[in-house]
């Protein structure tokens, strides 16, 4: 069953850092766009980031820009990284990724929930002290 699983996420302290990890499981991650979205209590989903197809473009929410950064493996099928540094409590959310073969133009596009076809089932990432 195609799917994606992501990985990575935890507890951390204002400041500190992590790394998210998307991994697809039958189907090739290399051909799609990924997205990483999160979604804190009480609020509604927001696109955090976003990688094209062969990592010729990067796309940041105004929140991230700075602190986080996307990338894709280097080899065959590798899986999409979303490095998480300088993280506040503002960042605690549920974080999902997902896949999709955008359409059009993916700097107009890549912050919609429905330019994508796969969702991983998400991960906890929680900022406290």
């Amino acid at each position: 069953q195609e799917r994606l699983v992501e990985s990575g996420g935890g507890l951390v302290q204002p400041g500190g850092s992590l790394r998210l990890s998307c991994a697809a499981s039958e189907f090739t991650l290399d051909y799609y766009g990924v997205g990483w979205f999160r979604q804190a209590p009480g609020k509604g989903r927001e696109a955090v980031s976003c990688i094209g197809t062969f990592a010729d473009s990067e796309f940041y929410a105004d929140s991230v820009k700075g602190r986080f950064s996307i990338s894709r493996g280097k080899t065959y099928n590798a899986a999409v990284y979303l490095q998480m540094d300088n993280l506040e409590p503002e960042d605690t959310a549920v974080y999902f990724c997902a896949a999709g073969q955008v359409t059009g133009e993916l700097s107009k596009l890549w912050t919609y929930p429905q330019s994508y076809r796969y969702w991983g089932q998400g991960i906890q990432v929680t900022v406290s002290s």
